[in-house]
């Protein structure tokens, strides 16, 4: 299935891209995030399991369980605080 995936602040700068197009066969979230960690070292840097990373799919926060499907976006990006 094709999806897009996008990135945001310090995932995006370690990875060297804000979003990009990926063909996949991952089912849930978890699935795609361990494609991704062997995708390139950059990814595997920008999104390594030992650090805290949130995703939306479709927009809505969701945890690693959730199913992908055709055409749906997935966003990583870290925690924020604000101030």
């Amino acid at each position: 299935m094709k999806i897009t995936v996008k990135y945001f602040a310090s995932i995006r700068e370690a990875i060297g891209q804000g979003s990009e197009l990926r063909d996949t066969s991952a089912a849930t979230l978890a699935a795609l995030r361990d494609e991704l960690l062997a995708a390139s070292p950059a990814h595997a840097a920008g999104l390594a399991r030992g650090k805290s990373v949130r995703m939306a799919l479709n927009q809505v926060m969701s945890d690693e369980s959730a199913l992908l499907s055709d055409g749906c976006e997935v966003a990583f990006f870290p925690p924020v605080t604000g101030g």
